[in-house]
């Protein structure tokens, strides 16, 4: 008994750009992209889909999985970095429409990479204070609308994509959960703060009209990425490698006793590094970004639903889901699958 993963679904556009489709109009080639990223190709949203309809068909997937009515839902938490508008409102009040989850409350939660772990840890107390009651979590993102197709060093790194789970805690109703088997670690470092941005937002004051002082009409703003890429791969290998050893330390366990690491997929050769650092051979990370490039949010659950459809993914299995990203933040969580 207790807060447990009920089901996962994930869904990916079926248009797909291959590092030769770049490689057509910009001086790179499959060849360097895959050797210094692991990538070979990533998936594309089309006219008409949009972070909140990719959302939407993963969630449904995963109420499918998890028989799961959509009236059941007592809460949506979605991390994104892109939603439908910015900012407001929320994607997730979209998702909610278009799943018919007429009893939830919904959100977005921005915490860039990291934010499916982040809005794990959010659902998981929801689900703990209200055990009558289940949550949807989704990581969602359309990257490939805020990205300069022109800069070779970030336009081959990106793909759309969402993934989600439900959570559900069958505790008697009015108890909170005394049973985990689950440990969260949550952080930031907001001294990187320059090494991903997105462009936009408030931080620039409006020009004012000379005659009145009044601010003027703001004009409109290209929102594009700006990456520091050696920056960010240095502090990525540090974070994940030491988020997923001190969750082990913490529940008296080590790596080398983990079954499977659902790290963030940012880069392969970030993830190397980190099996490497770690002392654990590669084939226990769940590895997809050859196919899916980086898909930020929504990364970790589109790999969660990708193993346990393909059966690599079992009850009893012990696993850390672990992420960073902008901001900087960071963020890992142990469990034995599928319990929180």
């Amino acid at each position: 008994m207790g807060i447990r993963i009920l089901g996962t679904g994930s869904y990916l556009p079926p248009k797909v750009v291959h590092n030769e489709d770049i490689a057509r109009v910009l001086d790179t080639t499959d060849e360097w992209i895959f050797s210094h990223t692991g990538i070979h190709a990533r998936h594309v949203a089309e006219a008409g889909e949009t972070t909140s309809t990719m959302a939407a068909k993963a969630a449904k997937s995963a109420l499918e999985a998890a028989n799961t009515d959509p009236s059941e839902i007592g809460i949506i938490v979605l991390a994104t970095s892109t939603p439908d508008y910015a900012p407001f409102p929320s994607t997730a009040c979209i998702v909610q429409s278009l799943l018919g989850c007429a009893n939830a409350g919904a959100f977005d939660l921005q915490a860039a990479c990291a934010g499916f772990v982040y809005a794990l840890e959010q659902a998981r107390g929801f689900v703990n204070f209200y055990p009558d009651k289940k949550a949807l979590v989704i990581g969602s993102e359309c990257l490939t609308r805020i990205i300069d197709w022109t800069d070779r060093s970030s336009c081959i790194l990106f793909g759309d994509g969402a993934g989600a789970v439900v959570l559900g805690n069958d505790e008697p109703p009015g108890v909170a959960s005394t049973k985990t088997c689950a440990h969260t670690i949550l952080g930031a470092d907001g001294k990187g703060q320059h090494f991903i941005q997105r462009t936009g937002g408030t931080k620039d004051a409006l020009e004012l009209d000379p005659a009145t002082g009044i601010p003027l009409k703001p004009s409109p703003v290209l929102s594009q990425l700006a990456l520091m890429g050696h920056d960010v791969f240095a502090f990525a290998i540090r974070a994940l490698s030491k988020v997923a050893s001190d969750l082990c330390e913490k529940l008296g366990t080590t790596p080398s006793e983990l079954d499977r690491v659902f790290a963030h997929q940012a880069n392969g050769r970030i993830i190397e590094a980190t099996a490497r650092r770690m002392k654990l051979p590669l084939d226990k990370f769940w590895l997809n970004l050859e196919t899916t490039a980086n898909t930020s949010a929504a990364s970790i659950p589109i790999s969660l639903d990708q193993a346990v459809r393909a059966g690599e993914l079992r009850d009893g299995m012990k696993i850390v889901m672990v992420g960073f990203g902008a901001g900087l933040t960071y963020g890992g969580t142990y469990c034995v699958w599928p319990n929180l």
